[in-house]
């Protein structure tokens, strides 16, 4: 060394202190999104699956799910993440088969997710075992196979098409003499017949006229008929749940109906929404009085209006999302209830492990009102050896009015006794 110091590049001193500063947060905040705690926030990433491209008659595709997750993340990131992570959504079209199902679990397997999220897969034995052995909770799906209510991976935010069905007899026991029930000749629909039944009972009705159909007719003239002749002209009631075949159902059943009878429909949602109202003619569509058992509130309340702004201000138009749409919904309170539970950990790193404890051990899901607050410990599951995960079991009576559908009675209704009931008699 000769002692000679070297000299210092000709460099504004602002420039070079601020260069300083940014490389300091950079290694202090380990790439923190604005918004964060200080500390380190390590990335969080989930996944969404739903199918969106299948094909075939009784093909179903409900690309708004994913459409909807990945609006959340571009909103959740905007405002700093959850609790200071970034959130990374990554998105599957489980293309309405057994084969996809599967593919999308491996896939978010593979990616480390540390949850599914708001997904759609009536494949629940395909998905349900990777997560199992991976130990990836499974939170808040549309209820379309029974592993969500029974795997020890799952976390529902609601209580399915069972809890749907109790509501809807609690619904039409106020108001009709006599009830015809069409629905699948499977055994869900079965299913869905002792649930009514059960309900009914315990209301002092008599049982359902128990109607099977095919689920992929194309016309229901006949089940319309023999449910018209059960429900008699007046007082009586008749209520389809056949998924997409709903709409068919009751377009040959309006046909039938003699002019000025006065008999009432009611159906649940999944079956029935605000989107199939608005596609058959609104006030004017065959389901203009109907009664609808929901999970959620209404599409017009207030506690929607969050997610409509999140859908306006971050999903740039995409007309895959139906803010209406009871897929959609779902998606956005098992977002909104992964929120909740990360903000309450308060951890630098969340990995599924983590996630699966803090659910375990009664960490309380806030859904804005969406839903009751949500905990799945053991003493908040309702015990059934039908439905043992489940922790809702509150629904909504809603009613069709002008093409809107509006509430019925105010707040949830509690059908856990029915639940219970129908499982321990069947």
């Amino acid at each position: 060394m000769t002692g000679r110091r070297r000299p210092l590049p000709s460099r504004p001193f602002g420039l070079l202190t601020g260069a300083v500063t940014a490389g300091a947060l950079l290694l202090s905040g380990c790439g923190a999104l604005p918004g964060g705690s200080g500390d380190s926030r390590e990335r969080v990433t989930v996944m969404t699956w739903a199918p969106s491209g299948a094909s075939g008659p009784d093909a179903v595709n409900m690309a708004g799910m994913t459409a909807m997750a990945k609006a959340y993340e571009r909103w959740i990131n905007a405002r700093g993440g959850i609790d200071g992570h970034e959130l990374r959504v990554l998105t599957c079209d489980e293309q309405d088969a057994w084969t996809g199902a599967g593919d999308c679990a491996r896939k978010a397997v593979e990616e480390k997710a540390v949850a599914v999220v708001g997904s759609y897969s009536r494949h629940g034995r395909a998905y349900m075992a990777p997560l199992e052995v991976a130990g990836i909770p499974y939170i808040g799906g549309y209820g379309a196979s029974e592993e969500e209510f029974r795997s020890y991976a799952a976390y529902p935010v609601t209580g399915g098409q069972s809890a749907l069905l109790a509501g809807t007899a609690e619904q039409l026991a106020h108001d009709c003499d006599r009830i015809s029930l069409v629905r699948p000749d499977t055994l869900s629909g079965d299913s869905q017949a002792w649930l009514l039944r059960t309900g009914l009972k315990e209301a002092g009705r008599p049982a359902p006229l128990d109607i099977p159909a095919a689920e992929g007719a194309t016309s229901y003239d006949a089940e319309a008929e023999h449910a018209l002749s059960g429900a008699g002209a007046t007082g009586g009631c008749v209520t389809s749940v056949l998924g997409d075949r709903t709409e068919t159902f009751f377009d040959s059943f309006r046909r039938l109906e003699p002019e000025g009878a006065a008999v009432r429909v009611a159906s649940v949602l999944g079956s029935v929404g605000q989107p199939l109202i608005d596609r058959t003619g609104g006030r004017n569509s065959p389901f203009e009085g109907a009664y609808v058992t929901g999970w959620y509130p209404p599409p017009g309340d207030a506690r929607w209006n969050p997610m409509r702004k999140v859908i306006r201000e971050h999903a740039f138009g995409d007309n895959r999302i139906d803010p209406d749409d009871t897929g959609v919904q779902t998606t956005w309170i098992a977002y909104t209830a992964l929120k909740s539970v990360i903000e309450s950990m308060r951890e630098s790193d969340i990995t599924a492990a983590k996630l699966t404890r803090a659910l375990g051990q009664g960490v309380r899901a806030d859904t804005g009102g969406l839903t009751p607050p949500l905990r799945w410990r053991y003493e908040d599951m309702i015990g059934s050896r039908s439905y043992p995960r489940v922790v809702n079991t509150e629904v909504t009576f809603q009613v069709v009015r002008d093409g809107r559908l509006v509430a019925a009675r105010k707040g949830f209704v509690d059908v856990t006794e029915t639940m219970a009931e129908a499982s321990a008699t069947r």
